[in-house]
């Protein structure tokens, strides 16, 4: 089922098998971490247009961007890592699906602060498509933890101050935020320029 203001598309097919997997994995176990997810997802219907032939990878991938927190996933404690793993080895997922949730939000910022920044690369290499790199970034950082909108500045202070500044991913989000900040910026011009 499509979340409220999501509007269907030409092929819904690779969303509604990522969101069954997504609903499977997160809504019992972590229901907040679902709505993040549901939230994202709907970001990603609203701004598919810039993405016009990859817009369903894009809501796909955004509902199943946090699928490796997971309980029954969670085997490094890196859900980037852990959700594409499963995603691959589980779903034989597209290459392109998996690469883009173990890279969401610039994880190799994180992965290093973990010494998992090789191991990432080498089996999920970063996409070399900025556009749809940036939107996916855009809509996880737009949202809030139970799914309703906010901007970038306020959703990096939300993390830093859930994580800590001292912990692992608040130093990761920190490290991060300049490059958050550009790739929320170059979304809102893209928006900006194409109507609608």
């Amino acid at each position: 089922m499509l979340r409220k203001g999501m509007k269907p598309s030409m092929n819904q097919a690779m969303y509604h098998w990522a969101q069954s997997i997504a609903q499977a994995e997160l809504a019992d176990a972590l229901p907040r971490r679902w709505a993040h997810s549901q939230g994202v997802a709907a970001r990603a219907a609203e701004i598919g247009r810039l993405l016009r032939e990859d817009a369903d990878l894009l809501i796909s991938a955004a509902v199943l961007h946090d699928v490796g927190y997971a309980p029954r996933l969670a085997m490094t404690g890196f859900h980037p890592l852990d959700g594409a793993r499963f995603l691959r080895d589980e779903h034989a997922a597209d290459e392109r699906l998996t690469r883009l949730v173990a890279n969401h939000t610039f994880a190799l910022l994180e992965a290093e602060e973990r010494e998992l920044g090789e191991e990432l690369v080498t089996e999920f290499p970063l996409l070399e498509d900025p556009l749809l790199v940036d939107a996916l970034v855009y809509c996880d950082v737009t949202t809030t933890p139970d799914g309703n909108r906010t901007t970038a500045r306020e959703r990096i202070a939300e993390v830093v101050g859930r994580y800590g500044p001292d912990s692992v991913v608040g130093r990761f989000i920190r490290r991060a935020a300049p490059e958050i900040f550009s790739s929320v910026e170059r979304i809102e011009a893209a928006l900006v320029a194409q109507p609608r």
